[in-house]
């Protein structure tokens, strides 16, 4: 056989469900290359694997782990103290590959990370820029936020202090009552957020990027609201919940359509500008307005804006929000007559099944995409219409538990090959389509678990098969090791132990 079969073998055993643990040991040999990296980032491992990585010589092992979708992430805490500040970063910077659902990280490694006092023994990273990774991730559940004000870790507890506008006034009355000076410190310098006075004086030392977010959320006094509209940086000021009623109105005539829209849905808006907006001579504009029954509260107004204008094709990362409607409303949006708040209702996981249900068969399509690509409850048919009609969302779907796995053969003569290539998988199909004109066909069908192990021989020495025949799940044990034993470059030997595998690794 070929050596030019070599990676594809790699590959495919790297990815074959069935591979026992020694042999998938035996793709963290240096020798395996991408291959052993691929498996450590994309599939779900066996303990002794994952063991086997979280004690293996090179950091680059070890990264792939930390990026892995798949492992429960409780089986990553060692990472957090990694040696290598990549590896942490890792972790941090959360799982990569098809799923947008954000995992949140368990509360022991949050805090390990929040309050670590090093980036690791190879300085190539420093404990604040892993941090920042940890918070661009958005790993932190809403719950772990809640908790922090009240932790018994000083250091989370400054942490709270950053958000001080979501705290309550009894954690804000605490913080600034803190035992701890350095924390008493972190809360009273928060408070000039709500001082129109105090931001106004500390506003011209804030840099360009940080500017527009005190817009939004601080108390802004006259002086800067009119410095605002003279220097035309007004569009944070339509969803800051502290600008005055005549400031809104102001808005609510400006002249760029996009100003207005914002306006529009604010729900402290008062029904006279309600009025005056839904006559607007932009339909954007008209739609926000006659949504407004709706939005009665801040998180209710962020709920719509993250549907509105994203589209069927949208793959934007699903995160926990900062704050969540009542169930209730979402309830009263999902039997709305406006497709927008059905969007709205479909984009809530919590949606109890009976209106899961009925908005699976809802007449908007982009109803139908939101909760296909967000609840848990979506039919699997449905997971399989959105899958074949809009193939950007083909990658997240995949990564569904719901997602059908048979019953695809009428898929099998699709024009599409990667909707061949799923149906080519499907174990019920009878005979697996290995001569398609499609080489990711071709793959999918060689890992069909129908074929025989004589059949694989055949299919092993073809470039366009070699790879799923690897990955087939009818591939015995023995021939995995004498395929590795060939591309490894050792003789055959009895297969290794995970042991034997750590001292022989080279980093």
């Amino acid at each position: 056989m070929s050596d030019s079969l070599h990676e594809p073998w790699l590959r495919g055993i790297a990815f074959n469900p069935a591979a026992p643990d020694d042999v998938l040991i035996r793709l963290l040999d240096r020798a395996a290359g991408e291959a052993g990296l691929q498996m450590c980032a994309g599939r779900d491992l066996p303990d002794s694997v994952i063991d086997a990585v979280l004690r293996h010589p090179a950091w680059r092992i070890r990264r792939a782990l930390a990026g892995n979708q798949h492992v429960d992430p409780a089986r990553l805490a060692p990472l957090a103290t990694d040696p290598s500040g990549i590896v942490r970063a890792g972790l941090a910077g959360g799982p990569r590959g098809g799923r947008r659902r954000v995992r949140p990280l368990p509360d022991d490694i949050l805090v390990t990370f929040l309050t670590a006092e090093d980036g690791g023994e190879d300085g190539v990273l420093t404990e604040g820029e892993i941090t920042q990774e940890l918070t661009s991730s958005r790993q932190i559940p809403l719950s772990f936020y809640r908790s922090m004000a009240g932790h018994e870790h000083p250091e989370l507890r400054i942490r709270a202090t950053w958000r001080w506008q979501s705290l309550t006034p009894a954690q804000q009355e605490a913080l600034l009552g803190d035992p701890d000076p350095a924390v008493r410190e972190a809360a009273q310098g928060s408070t000039w957020e709500l001082d129109p006075e105090a931001v106004e004086a500390k506003f011209p030392s804030f840099g360009s990027h940080f500017k527009p977010f005190v817009l939004g959320t601080c108390a802004l006094s006259p002086a800067l609201v009119e410095q605002c509209f003279a220097d035309d940086t007004v569009y944070p000021l339509t969803w800051n919940r502290h600008t005055p009623a005549d400031v809104v109105a102001r808005l609510a005539r400006h002249p760029e359509a996009k100003i207005r829209e914002m306006v529009a849905a604010r729900p402290d808006l008062g029904p006279d500008l309600v009025a005056v907006l839904s006559e607007d001579p932009d339909q954007d504009v008209r739609i926000r307005a006659r949504l407004h029954p709706f939005p009665r509260t801040w998180a209710e107004y962020w709920a719509i804006h993250g549907v509105i204008g994203h589209g069927p094709d949208c793959i934007c990362r699903i995160t926990e929000p900062d704050t969540e409607p009542a169930p209730e409303w979402f309830a009263a949006c999902a039997a709305s007559g406006e497709p927008v708040l059905r969007r709205v209702a479909a984009s809530w996981p919590g949606l109890p099944a009976e209106l899961a249900g009925t908005l699976a068969q809802d007449d908007d399509e982009e109803v139908r995409i939101l909760l296909a690509c967000h609840h848990p409850l979506a039919p699997p048919h449905l997971l399989l219409d959105v899958f074949v009609t809009r193939p950007v969302h083909r990658p997240h779907l995949l990564t569904l538990p719901a997602f059908p796995r048979t019953g695809l053969t009428h898929l099998i003569g699709h024009p599409d090959p990667e909707v061949r290539a799923l149906a080519a998988g499907d174990p019920t199909l009878a005979e697996p389509p290995v001569s398609d004109p499609d080489e990711s066909v071709c793959q999918a069908a060689a890992a069909h678990p129908s074929l025989t192990p004589e059949a694989l021989d055949a299919l092993l020495t073809d470039p366009r098969t070699a790879e799923g025949a690897a990955a087939n799940p009818s591939l015995p044990a023995p021939r995995m090791h004498a395929l590795l034993d060939r591309c490894l470059n050792t003789a055959p030997t009895t297969p290794p132990t995970a042991a034997r595998c750590r001292e022989t690794t080279p980093t």
